[in-house]
């Protein structure tokens, strides 16, 4: 007996570890920024007690840890984890860039995600607020379902044109 159960929480372990490959959790918002305005999608800003929040274990489990979920995120965000642990120790700078960030959107809450498309101008970060969810019943799809009606709203920036080219460089490139 021992050894099915054994057998079975290292199955669910490795489907868990394999929904997590491939997915960027960033904790330095200004990294993620580059990030989002880069790929063009919508910050995923994940607030959390990861270590004392039964919902918000609840939420990862059920819905972040799936390779539904998995596969959506890739697609559509760039995923933003701003945890307030109790016992687990973080650099000064992520607490106080964490409560800002708190303070910003009201998170009175946890779990609490915000979805949100960041704009640089004049050099001060701004942010669209396009709408915010938690936990939801009903698995990974009806999750989903609810944040692609808050992602609806995001509206990406025209791309730079390419610079035109001008005779200098045209006589630059031949040289």
């Amino acid at each position: 007996m021992k050894k099915i159960a054994i057998t079975l929480f290292l199955v669910i372990t490795s489907l868990t570890t394999q929904a997590q490959e491939g997915l960027t959790w960033h904790t330095d918002l200004s990294k993620a920024i580059e990030v989002s305005r880069l790929e063009q999608k919508p910050l995923f800003l994940f607030f959390t007690g990861s270590d004392w929040c039964g919902w918000c274990m609840r939420l990862q489990n059920e819905v972040f840890k799936t390779p539904e979920f998995v596969s959506w995120a890739k697609e559509h965000a760039v995923l933003v984890e701003l945890d307030f642990p109790r016992r687990t120790p973080q650099p000064d700078a992520i607490k106080a860039q964490n409560n800002q960030m708190q303070q910003m959107f009201q998170v009175q809450g946890y779990p609490t995600v915000w979805f949100v498309k960041p704009t640089i101008k004049d050099g001060k970060t701004n942010f669209e607020q396009l709408g915010s969810t938690g936990y939801v019943a009903g698995g990974p799809s009806k999750w989903i379902e609810g944040a692609n009606q808050i992602v609806s709203r995001y509206v990406a920036e025209p791309k730079p044109a390419a610079p035109a080219k001008t005779e200098k460089t045209k006589k630059a490139k031949k040289s």
